[in-house]
């Protein structure tokens, strides 16, 4: 075992260790997770960093979130990286803050976890440069390629653990195509992987000349809030949510890249499975109509790696972290990240 491969098989058992301890206590609470209650009353609070990559003449954006500020010599933590989907950018995504007693900043939550918690601005959206282009899969791939490497860099670590949601698990699973040495283990929420029988892929198709015909497309106030009533069961997610995501987001302007909406048009599948080296976790909203079972199923069914899971979230839609039952995805989540590693070959 060379020494890189020591400090994370160590890294690991620690992380086990804290797992087993919140998992305990989540199954006698009624599951409630760790997040920023338990950061409060860590040793450290949570700390939190901006950092710039560069895609040729693009600057993007990354944020990380994580307990206590980075010491020298001291042993990295584990590395989650988050990927936004299409209609929001990176910190509203996962580091939203809401009035109330709910935590709702994703980041926090995995901080809280005992994960060094990144995520990034893809090319056009929120704090990022543009280019110019749609910024479609393709694109999001250069950008998660810029990225990396700096994620890398900070952290000491060898790989990262990557969690992409709706469009973002897309470029996830095609960064991890591309580039396997970098990704450990790879979490896929609210997929696509043909479209085929999706409600809502077919309201996009319905409307391709209209996407096609500008690099942008509309995202405004009332198109954020669709995203939560569009699959027919708005009353899981928190209004107050809603409005926060709103506010959040609207200040970066009322267009997002449409390169994405278009990929997932008619450009399907942009991911081959089999190439996916990867374990992997892929979860779906029970009510989520950017997708079928049927159609993930296929894909998960490729997969090579046996360390895989397929996990449907009851009562849960498209927007599986915004959703009032957010925990379950965080709870299947952790206990995927620090699953033991298998030792027999």
């Amino acid at each position: 075992m060379n020494k890189h491969d020591l400090k994370h098989d160590l890294a690991r058992r620690r992380l086990l260790a804290t797992a087993g301890l919140g998992l305990g206590a989540g199954l006698a609470s009624g599951l409630a997770p760790i997040g920023i209650a338990a950061a409060q009353t860590a040793p450290n609070t949570i700390w939190s960093s901006e950092y710039w990559a560069h895609k040729g003449d693009v600057k993007l954006n990354l944020w990380r979130k994580r307990l206590g500020a980075p010491k020298p010599a001291e042993p990295p933590l584990p590395v989650l990286f988050l990927v936004h989907g299409s209609s929001l950018s990176a910190r509203s995504s996962y580091d939203l803050s809401v009035a109330g007693d709910r935590e709702s900043s994703f980041m926090n939550v995995f901080a809280g976890y005992g994960f060094d918690v990144w995520t990034m601005d893809h090319d056009g959206y929120g704090y990022s440069g543009s280019s110019g282009n749609n910024s479609d899969i393709a694109s999001g791939v250069a950008d998660l390629k810029a990225a990396i490497p700096v994620v890398l860099k900070e952290t000491g670590r060898a790989k990262v653990h990557m969690f992409g949601e709706s469009s973002g698990s897309i470029r996830a699973a095609a960064f991890a195509q591309a580039m396997p040495e970098q990704v450990d283990r790879l979490i896929l929420a609210a997929s696509t992987y043909k479209g085929e029988g999706a409600a809502e892929i077919q309201r996009r198709r319905d409307r391709i000349a209209e996407l096609r015909a500008n690099p942008r497309r509309k995202r405004d106030a009332a198109m954020i809030r669709s995203i939560f009533s569009r699959d027919g069961h708005p009353g899981i997610y928190d209004p107050a949510m809603v409005e926060a995501l709103v506010a959040a987001e609207m200040k970066f302007g009322d267009s997002i890249p449409a390169g994405t909406y278009i990929d997932m048009a008619v450009n399907l599948p942009l991911v081959d499975p089999a190439k996916v080296m990867s374990p992997v976790l892929m979860t779906r909203g029970e009510w989520d109509g950017n997708s079928t079972d049927a159609d993930l199923l296929d894909f998960f069914r490729q997969l090579p790696n046996g360390d895989r899971q397929y996990v449907i979230l009851p009562n849960t839609a498209h927007s599986e972290g915004f959703s009032k039952n957010g925990q379950l995805l965080w709870y299947v989540m952790k206990n995927f990240l620090v699953a033991p590693a298998p030792v027999a070959s």
